[in-house]
C-alpha cells in the first residue's frame, strides 16, 4: 500500500494569495526568456530537475482539505508535464510570441499538479523562447526571480551565476546592510499590522460603507490605524478605460529595450531617482495612449498597486509572499513631462516610511486565514480604488546563460487582482531596462499601441536633460524647460 502524501499547512498570506483566483485574473506570475540560440527539451529539462527541484514545495500542489490549505506532495510527479515543447508556426517573431504569452496568461494551471509550468517555444526569431509560469502562491516576485537566476550560469560552459547554498542558519544582517535598515523600523509592527487587519477582517466591508468609522479609527493616535483609515477612505480613482470588468482575455507586449546608464544620466540631471523616471514614461505613454483614443486626460490621476519587498535580501530564497502593497498616483493628466517627473517623485517620496506595506501584508494575512467570501469582498473593494498592478525589479547587469544558451532579454508580469485589467512590468537586464505591458482584452485590445510610446517619453526627458543648463541646482522650472525643448 502506497503511502499517504505529505501535507504541510499554508501560510496565510499564501492561502490567500491561492484563494484570489478568479476566471479573468488567474493569480500567474508570468516570464519570458529570449534567446538567439535554440535550446534542446532534454537539456531544459535537466536544469529544472538539477535546479529547479532542488526546492521541495515545486515537488508539491496546494490542495484544501476540511476548508484548510496545504502542501500535498505529488506521489505521481512528472516532470515531462512541467516542461514542455510549444512550436510556433512558420517563421514566428515577437508578434506570434506575444499572442502565445497572452493565451498562456489567461490558462490556469492543473490544479491535480504542482502549478508550474516551463514552456519551450520553438522557431522563435531564428532561436528559442522560454515562458515560465507559477502560481503566485508559490512565492512572489523577489523570491521566483532568485530561484530562476540560481538556474543560470556565467557563461555557456562556466559556474553557476547565484548558485543556491541553503544557509545552515538564519544569518544575522550587518549592522551596514541598508536592506535590514530599511526592514528594521516594520520589525516590531507585524504583529500589530496583523492584529489591525484582523479587526478589519472581522468588520468586513463596514469601513467602507460607513467612513465615519474610518474617522473613527485615525482618530485612534495609532501610525497603522491610522493607515487604514486612510485606506478606507481612498476612493476610486479616475474612470477611464483602464477601468472596468474585465473579461478572460488577455493582451500582452513588450518594449525594446533603453540602455539603463542613459535612465541613470536623465534622472541625475533632472534631480530624479531612475524609479522615478521610468514610471514617469509609463504614465505619458499611457496618457499619450488615452488622449490617441480620443479620452480627455485633463486632471485624470491613474492609481496603481505596487508591490513592496518586506524580505531581507539574505532570505530571498525562502518561497513564500512577504511583500506589502502601496497606491501609487501617477499624473496622466499632466501633459507636461518635467512637471509630470516631478510629481511622480513627489507621490514615491510621500509613500517611504508609510505603513502601507506592512499593513497590507497584514491584511493579506487575515484574510487567508478568514472565510474565503468575506476575502472576496474585501478584495474587490481594494482593487477597485486602482487601475493597475506596477512593478519593477532590477535584475542581473551581466549576461546569464541557461541551459548553455545566452538570455538575450527577458520579461515578466505579476497577477493582476480583484478587477484590475491591466499590469505594468519593468526590468533591468544586462545593462538595459525593458518595459512591458499586459492588458484585459476589453480595456486595451492593443497595448503594442502604449508600448510604443514609452521610448519617445522618455526621448522628451533625455532632450531636456541636454538642453537644461551644466551645474545647475534644485528642479528645474517645468514650463521653462517643456518650451526650451519643444515639449510643453
Amino acid at each position: 500500500m502506497a503511502a499517504p502524501p505529505t501535507r504541510r499547512k499554508i501560510s496565510a498570506v499564501d492561502t490567500a494569495w491561492l484563494r484570489m483566483d478568479r476566471p479573468h485574473n488567474v493569480m500567474m506570475i508570468s516570464g519570458v526568456l529570449m534567446f538567439r540560440e535554440r535550446l534542446e527539451i532534454a537539456t531544459l529539462r535537466r536544469v529544472v530537475e538539477e535546479r529547479f527541484l532542488v526546492f521541495p514545495r515545486f515537488r508539491q500542489r496546494p490542495a484544501e482539505l476540511a476548508g484548510v490549505a496545504v502542501w500535498e506532495t505529488d506521489r505521481d510527479f512528472d516532470l515531462e508535464r512541467h516542461v514542455v515543447h510549444t512550436a510556433l508556426p512558420g517563421a514566428a517573431g515577437r508578434k506570434e510570441l506575444q499572442a502565445l504569452v497572452s493565451r498562456l496568461a489567461t490558462t490556469p494551471l492543473d490544479p491535480a499538479r504542482p502549478r508550474w509550468q516551463f514552456h519551450l517555444v520553438d522557431r522563435c526569431d531564428g532561436g528559442s523562447a522560454v515562458v515560465v509560469r507559477i502560481h503566485h502562491c508559490y512565492a512572489d516576485g523577489i523570491a521566483l526571480v532568485r530561484v530562476l537566476l540560481s538556474m543560470t550560469d556565467a557563461s555557456a560552459h562556466g559556474p553557476p551565476a547565484m548558485p543556491f547554498e541553503p544557509p545552515k542558519r538564519e544569518p544575522r544582517a550587518a549592522p551596514d546592510d541598508p536592506v535590514a535598515q530599511l526592514m528594521q523600523p516594520f520589525a516590531g509592527v507585524m504583529g500589530v499590522a496583523r492584529k489591525v487587519a484582523g479587526t478589519l477582517v472581522e468588520k468586513g466591508a463596514e469601513l467602507w460603507s460607513d467612513p465615519s468609522k474610518a474617522v473613527e479609527l485615525a482618530n485612534q493616535g495609532s501610525a497603522l490605524t491610522a493607515e487604514l483609515a486612510k485606506l478606507a477612505m481612498m476612493g476610486q480613482d479616475s474612470p477611464t478605460r483602464f477601468k472596468g470588468k474585465p473579461g478572460t482575455a488577455k493582451r500582452v507586449a513588450w518594449a525594446d529595450p533603453i540602455p539603463l546608464d542613459e535612465v541613470k544620466t536623465v534622472g541625475r540631471a533632472l534631480g530624479a531617482s531612475i524609479n522615478d523616471v521610468l514610471l514617469s514614461c509609463v504614465a505619458g505613454a499611457l496618457a499619450s495612449y488615452l488622449r490617441d483614443k480620443g479620452d480627455d486626460t485633463d486632471g485624470v490621476t491613474l492609481r496603481a498597486l505596487v508591490p513592496v519587498n518586506l524580505r531581507p535580501m539574505e532570505r530571498a530564497y525562502k518561497l513564500g509572499n512577504q511583500f506589502g502593497l502601496v497606491f501609487l498616483e501617477l499624473p496622466i493628466g499632466m501633459e507636461n513631462p518635467v512637471a509630470r517627473l516631478y510629481a511622480v517623485r513627489e507621490n514615491m517620496r510621500s509613500l517611504r516610511g508609510s505603513y502601507q506595506p506592512v499593513l497590507a501584508l497584514g491584511i493579506l494575512a487575515a484574510m487567508g486565514a478568514g472565510p474565503k467570501l468575506l476575502q472576496d469582498t474585501l478584495l474587490t473593494i481594494l482593487a477597485r480604488n486602482a487601475s493597475a498592478v506596477m512593478t519593477n525589479v532590477p535584475g542581473p547587469q551581466q549576461p546569464l546563460w541557461l541551459a548553455g544558451a545566452r538570455i538575450d532579454g527577458l520579461m515578466f508580469w505579476v497577477p493582476q487582482s480583484g478587477d484590475i485589467g491591466v499590469g505594468v512590468s519593468i526590468i533591468s537586464y544586462d545593462g538595459k531596462v525593458q518595459f512591458g505591458l499586459i492588458t484585459d482584452k476589453g480595456f486595451c485590445p492593443d497595448p503594442a499601441r502604449v508600448i510604443e510610446r514609452f521610448g519617445g517619453e522618455f526621448e522628451k526627458l533625455v532632450l531636456t536633460a541636454l538642453m537644461c543648463p551644466w551645474g545647475h541646482s534644485g528642479d528645474l522650472d517645468p514650463e521653462r524647460a517643456a518650451r526650451t525643448v519643444g515639449v510643453a
